[in-house]
């Protein structure tokens, strides 16, 4: 298992429900960089030296308060847990979603407000909870937006 030298770009995957480690895989091998999949459970994953597999004891947030301890400046963060999301954008990292969006500074104070408003509205029974399908769309745009973002930030040197 071979490990990134410092400046190198990294990608932290939060694991446990990604629906696009084999997406990441292939930019990984194609830019030759690490890749940590974060998981509570132990997952089969790609094949690679520079694929590392980290298995956090069960809990609540476990997996991202390991994730967001590491992330910084050149990381790539896979996530659909807005909070983690949050904390790693604060860290400099860039952050996306498994369907190819972005989370940014400017953009994240909105999207944590809506993750908040929503949850109270379930709770409360105004609303109900519902998750769309993951399409292929969804899977070509994550794909894009990765390769773009990693291209972006060997591009900042």
């Amino acid at each position: 298992m071979t490990q990134a030298a410092p400046g190198d770009i990294r990608i932290f995957v939060d694991a446990d429900a990604c629906p696009v480690k084999d997406e990441i895989a292939r930019v990984a091998l194609r830019h030759d960089l690490a890749v940590t999949f974060v998981a509570n459970t132990f997952m089969r994953l790609p094949e690679g030296t520079k694929f590392h597999r980290i298995v956090v004891p069960e809990g609540p947030d476990v997996a991202d308060a390991w994730i967001a301890e590491r992330a910084g400046p050149r990381d790539v963060v896979v996530t659909a847990d807005i909070p983690l999301a949050s904390l790693c954008v604060t860290a400099g990292a860039s952050v996306l979603t498994p369907n190819g969006r972005a989370h940014t500074a400017n953009s994240m104070g909105n999207t944590l407000a809506t993750r908040n408003l929503m949850a109270h509205l379930r709770e409360t029974g105004a609303v109900q909870s519902y998750t769309p399908a993951f399409t292929r769309a969804d899977r070509s745009n994550f794909l894009q937006a990765l390769e773009t973002t990693v291209q972006k930030i060997k591009r900042q040197g």
